[in-house]
């Protein structure tokens, strides 16, 4: 428990004077000047509550650059905080002398204040008890009291639903918590679900409850954070890729693909993405490893893979148009020709495979060695003939690169 004189030189070096306050005169700097405290990383889970509160002249650090975010909170500072926080809340009772709040104590403006617009009662014997430091739970109280919150659904089932601990929270403070969860106040580090009601409320508790509590009604902008307890998460934004973007693939099948020029309909293939495609700051739009399906389509002479879906690594299908460009390189087959030779490290189309059957007289290229395309059954009904065919022949790690031809829209996960 603090003595009056060290309640009223923390209260005035952490939130600034109030006017009226019987406390030590302590020059602290003006808050644009205290926006960054050397002892709030930006990655704090508070930082952003204590930052805002403190760039509106609410809150306040110390003349050391430092906020002291896991400091405790006595009765008497956080009256002085809701005086600084809601300077125009109305009055519903008339204040009173507390017996323990003398007239020269330096918090009693707020204390009486904090009465007289029902954000804190006091105790029974007329006691306020001041210098006692204030547990969350009455913190959450108060600022649903104050701001007249009531629930609107039955207090126990939702905060048994809200709060692992639920079954601590006292008594006279239920339907007010579940008030104040209904309204998003409630922000609990390190675990959402965890309120640690009886716990002592640190200066961070308290920066982020009435940031909240301000947010409430309608003061200031919500704050994405994980540890408010009911936010809605924001939805998630889509990542646009430009047309004309190059996506390196590969196939892991066969070094190279034989396809027929006259191949009857469009070959389908699946290839994999091979390397990350990222932003100009590093961040991973499509991974390695994603899948690209489409087919292979011959027309006058040359080949050219068209992209339909594409596969993340996490599961998730996307429409994508692109193209590779159109490959025209041939690799000729002449009648004697070693088959085994032909086929190694190859996937052939449905009409090269049966145009090299022709050519070579080896019936053994049967659709099991087909590795793409429709089978040789679909072929009965074209005819080869000579001593040679010419087959484009497609090296796909180089040869199928994509360009996008229109915009790809990836959900952001």
């Amino acid at each position: 428990m603090y003595s009056s004189v060290k309640s009223g030189l923390a209260l005035t070096l952490a939130l600034g004077t109030i006017a009226g306050a019987a406390a030590p005169m302590v020059m602290t700097a003006p808050a644009s000047a205290q926006a960054a405290f050397s002892d709030v990383a930006s990655d704090n889970w508070a930082s952003p509550f204590i930052q805002e509160l403190a760039s509106r002249n609410i809150i306040a650090g110390f003349p050391d650059g430092t906020f002291r975010p896991n400091d405790p909170v006595t009765r008497a500072q956080f009256a002085a905080l809701l005086l600084k926080a809601f300077p125009n809340a109305q009055r519903v009772n008339t204040p009173i002398n507390f017996a323990d709040v003398p007239s020269n104590y330096w918090g009693l403006q707020a204390i009486q204040t904090a009465y007289a617009t029902g954000f804190l009662a006091g105790f029974p014997g007329g006691t306020f008890r001041p210098n006692d430091n204030i547990p969350r739970a009455q913190v959450l109280v108060s600022l649903a009291n104050g701001l007249r919150y009531a629930s609107t659904q039955p207090a126990d089932s939702l905060l048994d639903q809200a709060y692992s601990d639920a079954s601590s929270i006292p008594g006279f403070a239920r339907n007010s918590i579940a008030a104040a969860t209904e309204r998003r106040i409630v922000v609990n580090y390190p675990d959402v679900r965890f309120l640690n009601p009886n716990q002592t409320a640190t200066r961070a508790d308290v920066a982020a409850f009435i940031y909240q509590a301000l947010v409430s009604t309608g003061q200031l902008a919500a704050i994405q954070s994980p540890y408010i307890v009911g936010q809605v998460a924001p939805q998630p934004q889509a990542i646009n890729i430009p047309a004309g973007t190059a996506i390196p693939l590969r196939y892991a099948n066969a070094e190279r693909i034989l396809l027929a020029q006259n191949e009857p309909q469009p070959t389908p293939i699946t290839l994999t993405v091979a390397q990350n495609i990222v932003t100009a700051d590093g961040t991973v739009l499509i991974p390695s490893g994603s899948q690209v399906s489409g087919q292979l389509t011959v027309s006058q002479g040359a080949a050219q893979f068209t992209a339909s879906e594409l596969t993340l690594t996490n599961g998730q299908k996307v429409a994508i148009a692109a193209t590779s460009d159109p490959i025209t390189t041939t690799e000729s087959i002449r009648r004697g020709a070693n088959t085994g030779t032909i086929l190694k490290d190859a996937a052939l189309g449905s009409a090269a495979a049966a145009g090299i059957a022709a050519v070579t007289g080896d019936r053994n290229v049967r659709a099991g060695e087909v590795l793409i395309g429709t089978g040789v059954g679909a072929l009965a009904g074209l005819i080869f003939g000579g001593d040679r065919i010419d087959l484009i022949s497609i090296r796909p790690n180089a040869d199928l690169n994509l360009r996008l031809t229109s915009e790809l829209i990836l959900p952001r996960s």
